[in-house]
């Protein structure tokens, strides 16, 4: 879907914060609706039908984890949370109840543009285009149908937890995913809360993909939320 026929809706009740947001998004040809409250934010969703949803999670009416519920009762557009530094366990919790990611205030507009990007494509991918079973992110090609990695051509070999949560990550690259969610993706319901085992693996992939662990350029850690697989221009 070309960025001038992307229409994005705003819910934001900060002036300085739509005033930026206005200036970068309308500059790269997006259109834009805005909402200064959940309650305006969800009449405008539902008679617009945006392409995306920027969502506050700090609104004056309704707090933004609730508008986000509201919204996925009968919402597919994908939902991209903005908060405070130190509201991790927000940012846990709107993520778990349906928004696709989130933004840090104060962010950068490369790194807004980068996540509308990974929305955008996520999107089309729901709306009907076919999973592709091979995905190259880099030099590290992830193939579904073979059950087989490749890192600048050599295979890796992993176990088939190793294996399970990698591509759960390469599915959804470029979003992270709260330790919950791949908890529950790649052990079951029932191991939802054993974040040990989650942080182990995690470790022990990124001793195999990893060229320095403490620096990793594919499988980044989002403080206290959860896992990201680098998509954009893995560098």
């Amino acid at each position: 879907m070309p960025q001038s026929s992307t229409l994005i809706l705003l819910i934001e009740d900060e002036e300085q914060i739509r005033r930026f947001l206005r200036a970068t998004l309308t500059a790269h040809q997006f259109r834009l609706l805005e909402a200064t409250t959940g309650n305006e934010g969800l009449q405008l969703a539902a008679s617009q039908q945006p392409e995306v949803i920027i969502l506050d999670l700090g609104l004056p009416d309704i707090d933004g984890l609730e508008v986000t519920k509201r919204l996925r009762e009968w919402a597919k557009m994908p939902i991209l949370v903005l908060s405070a530094r130190g509201q991790e366990q927000d940012k846990i919790a709107a993520l778990d109840a349906g928004a696709d990611d989130y933004l840090t205030k104060p962010f950068g507009v490369g790194e807004l543009l980068a996540r509308l990007r990974v929305a955008l494509r996520h999107a089309a991918r729901a709306a009907g285009e076919p999973e592709d079973p091979l995905i190259a992110l880099g030099e590290l090609r992830v193939d579904l149908a073979r059950r087989q990695v490749l890192l600048a051509e050599n295979e890796i070999h992993l176990t088939p937890i190793e294996f399970k949560l990698l591509a759960t990550l390469a599915k959804h690259a470029g979003r992270v995913l709260t330790h919950q969610q791949l908890l529950k993706e790649v052990w079951g319901q029932t191991y939802s809360q054993e974040s040990h085992n989650l942080r182990v693996h995690v470790a022990q992939l990124r001793r195999k993909l990893e060229a320095d662990t403490a620096r990793p350029r594919y499988l980044l850690t989002e403080p206290g939320v959860g896992y990201r697989l680098r998509d954009e221009g893995v560098k």
